[in-house]
């Protein structure tokens, strides 16, 4: 469920979170609703933490590869001094800052910005992530996104850890992390269930072109 405001005066301000587990979309909707923001004409700034570097470090890049220029973080206070005069702050990957991130969203909130706060909500033990729980408590609007289990095909909500790493902290991709449902994880660490995710290509059929896997 997309559970966001579709109208609210300008001299106040909110918070948004879009949480769920890997690969269930958090990211291309908080830049969607960055663009969309953008397109009615009010000043957006993207940041993520430093610490996720895995497509760019001056941009916010999706899975499926849709990106928006962004600023990297150290901290959650940089974020206050980088913010300006924007009416719309996006973060994204939440879950790796400290506690300050929440005192942080709270005073851009209540400065009269709109907060926009992705980020996954439990880590590879299923457990509520760093900061997301107090983010989840605090925001106007909360929206949790769904992956398609890989061994399944229900609704996905956890991330399954298919690689030997204890640290609760592992940026990685498809080669680390694969959607499950709950009767499917198996923590801490599980054997790869699903094929890769491979991206849509075109190919023709009977003279017509159609989208397709790639085998």
């Amino acid at each position: 469920m997309i559970n966001e405001p579709s109208f609210a005066p300008r001299d106040f301000g909110w918070i948004e979170v879009v949480c769920g587990g890997m690969f269930s979309g958090k990211t291309e909707e908080l830049i969607r609703r960055a663009k969309r923001a953008h397109i009615a004409g009010q000043k957006v700034i993207v940041v993520k933490p430093a610490l996720d570097k895995r497509y760019s470090e001056d941009e916010v890049v999706s899975h499926n590869e849709t990106a928006l220029p962004s600023i990297l973080v150290d901290t959650a206070d940089q974020i206050v001094l980088l913010t300006g005069n924007a009416r719309v702050i996006c973060i994204d990957e939440a879950q790796f800052f400290d506690d300050r991130i929440v005192d942080v969203a709270n005073s851009l909130a209540d400065d009269g910005k709109r907060v926009i706060i992705a980020g996954l909500d439990m880590d590879y033990l299923g457990k509520p992530f760093g900061p997301m729980p107090f983010l989840l408590a605090i925001a106007e609007y909360v929206t949790k996104l769904h992956a398609v289990c890989s061994e399944s095909g229900a609704l996905a909500h956890y991330s399954q850890r298919v690689v030997e790493n204890k640290e609760q902290v592992l940026v990685g991709e498809y080669d680390s992390y694969e959607p499950r449902a709950r009767h499917c994880f198996r923590p801490p660490v599980d054997e790869r269930k699903g094929k890769p995710i491979l991206p849509f290509h075109h190919h023709t059929v009977d003279n017509k072109e159609e989208i397709t896997d790639k085998e």
